[in-house]
C-alpha cells in the first residue's frame, strides 16, 4: 500500500455537478433501474413461492439460475465494458430487462406462467444485470471530473438507498394486493423508464484504448486485482460474503413466509428497512473513516452488520411481534452493510486506473457474485434437510467469515486517509509474459 495519502473530500455536491444535465440524466436513469432491480429481486422469488407453490429446492434453483450469469459472464463483461460506451451498455441492458419482465407478466395474464418460464426470465435478467452493473460502476468515472467523483458517488448511492426502501415494499404490496403479473410488470416499467432517460445523455464518452483480445484484457484485470494485496482481500471477503448471503436469503424467504407466516407485504416491509439503514450508512461513510480510520470502520461495520443476522433464526411468535424485530435487524444490516460498501468502493476506485475500472470491478464481482449460485443451492438444500431455522443459523454464522478476512488483511491497517493515487505511479499492472507484448498501465489520480 502506498504510504502517501490525501484527505477524502467532504464537500457537498458541487453546483457544477447539480447543473450538469447529463449527470442528472444518469442519476435519474440509475434510480429507475435500481427500483426495477429491487422490485424484481423480491417479486420473482415471491411469485415462485406464493403463486406457483415452489418448494425449498425449487426456490434455491430459481435463485441460483438468476445468479449464475455473475459466475459465467462477469470477467468477459468487464473486458467488453472497458472497450464500449457505458451509456450504450446500460441502455441495452435495461431495454432487455424491460422486455423480459414484460413478456413474463403477459404470460401471467394469460395464465401460462409456470416455473420453467420464471427460470428463463430469471436467467436472462441476470445476464443483462451483469452488464448493467459493470457498466454502471465505470460510467461515473468517464462522465465527470475526478474531483466530482465523491459527490457523484454519494448522490448515486443515495438513490440506491431510496430504491432499497421503496422497491421491496412496492413488490411485496403488488404481489399481495394485486397479482403476480402486476408485480412483475412494475419492474418492466422501471427498466423502460431508465432506458428512456439514459438515452438522453448527450456527452461524448471517452472510451479508453483497449487490447483487441478479450482474453488478454481479462488476464490483465485478474492479474491487477490478484497482484494487489488490498484488492485481493476485497475479492476474498466479497466471495465469502456473497456465498453465505445467497444461502441466507434463500432460507430467509422460506423462514419468513413458512415458519413465521408473514405475508408478501410484511416481507416487503421487513426487507425495505435496509433502505433507511443504507441511507444512514452512506451518511456515516462520509464521516467515520476520516475520524476512526478506514480499516477500523471496515472491520467493525462488517462484523456488526453481518453478526446481526444471527438474531433472525431466534425469532418466534405471531407476525405482530416478529415484524418490528425484523425491521430492526434489517435496519442495522443495511446501515453497516452500506458503510462497508461505500468505504470499499472508495478504496477500490483510488487503487484502480481509469482504463482498468470495468475489469477490476468485474473481477471482484466475479469473485463474489460468482459463488452466489452455489450459496443459493446450499440454502435450498439446508432448508430441505435441516429446516429453515437451523439452516438459517448455519448460514448467518458463515457471514462472519467476511469480516474475519478483512481483519486479517492490509485493509484493516488503513488509516484515516485514502492512498494518494498521484503518489502511486510506481504501481503497475502485473506483467504478462513478454511474448504477449503486454502494455504497462500507471495508476492515475
Amino acid at each position: 500500500m502506498p504510504s502517501a495519502s490525501v484527505p477524502r473530500p467532504r464537500t457537498p455536491v458541487p453546483s457544477g455537478l447539480r447543473r450538469d444535465r447529463d449527470f442528472r440524466r444518469l442519476w435519474a436513469g440509475q434510480t429507475a433501474s435500481q427500483f426495477g432491480e429491487h422490485v424484481g429481486l423480491l417479486v420473482l422469488p415471491l411469485v415462485a413461492v406464493l403463486a406457483l407453490g415452489a418448494d425449498p429446492r425449487q426456490l434455491g434453483v430459481l435463485r441460483a439460475v438468476g445468479q449464475a450469469p455473475a459466475l459465467l459472464l462477469s470477467l468477459p463483461a468487464g473486458a467488453w465494458v472497458d472497450r464500449w460506451r457505458t451509456r450504450t451498455v446500460m441502455m441495452l441492458a435495461d431495454l432487455g430487462r424491460a422486455l423480459v419482465l414484460g413478456g413474463t407478466a403477459a404470460l401471467g395474464l394469460l395464465g401460462l406462467l409456470a416455473l420453467p418460464a420464471l427460470l428463463v426470465a430469471s436467467f436472462t435478467v441476470g445476464v443483462l444485470s451483469v452488464f448493467f452493473d459493470v457498466a454502471y460502476q465505470a460510467s461515473l468515472v468517464r462522465l465527470v471530473r475526478r474531483d466530482q467523483l465523491v459527490a457523484g458517488n454519494s448522490a448515486l448511492e443515495g438513490s440506491r438507498s431510496v430504491a432499497q426502501i421503496g422497491g421491496p415494499a412496492l413488490g411485496g404490496v403488488l404481489v399481495s394486493a394485486l397479482s403476480a403479473p402486476a408485480a412483475v410488470a412494475s419492474g418492466a416499467v422501471f427498466f423502460a423508464g431508465s432506458f428512456l432517460t439514459l438515452r438522453r445523455i448527450r456527452r461524448d464518452e471517452r472510451v479508453p484504448e483497449a487490447s483487441p483480445r478479450v482474453l488478454r484484457q481479462i488476464r490483465e484485470g485478474v492479474r491487477f486485482v490478484a497482484g494487489d494485496s488490498a484488492l485481493r482481500a476485497i475479492g476474498l471477503a466479497s466471495a465469502a460474503y456473497q456465498f453465505f448471503l445467497a444461502a441466507t436469503m434463500t432460507l430467509y424467504l422460506l423462514f419468513l413466509t413458512g415458519r413465521l407466516g408473514l405475508s408478501g407485504t410484511a416481507v416487503g416491509l421487513a426487507l425495505a428497512a435496509t433502505g433507511p439503514g443504507a441511507l444512514l450508512g452512506s451518511l456515516l461513510a462520509a464521516r467515520l473513516p476520516g475520524r476512526f480510520g478506514h480499516g477500523v470502520v471496515l472491520v467493525a461495520a462488517a462484523g456488526l452488520g453481518d453478526g446481526v443476522m444471527l438474531c433472525v433464526p431466534a425469532l418466534h411468535g405471531p407476525p405482530a411481534v416478529v415484524l418490528p424485530a425484523l425491521v430492526a435487524v434489517n435496519l442495522v444490516f443495511g446501515t453497516f452493510g452500506q458503510l462497508v460498501n461505500v468505504t470499499v468502493m472508495a478504496v477500490r476506485q483510488a487503487l484502480t486506473p481509469d482504463e482498468m475500472q470495468g475489469r477490476a470491478a468485474a473481477t471482484i464481482s466475479f469473485a463474489g457474485m460468482g459463488l452466489a449460485p452455489l450459496g443459493s443451492l446450499l440454502g435450498g438444500f439446508l432448508a430441505q434437510e435441516w429446516g429453515s431455522r437451523t439452516g438459517l443459523l448455519v448460514t448467518a454464522s458463515g457471514l462472519l467469515l467476511s469480516p474475519a478476512v478483512l481483519a486479517l488483511s492490509p485493509l484493516a491497517r488503513l488509516g484515516r486517509t485514502l492512498p494518494d493515487p498521484s503518489a502511486s505511479k510506481e504501481r503497475r499492472l502485473p506483467a504478462l509474459p513478454a511474448e504477449r507484448n503486454s502494455t504497462v498501465t500507471e495508476l492515475r489520480g
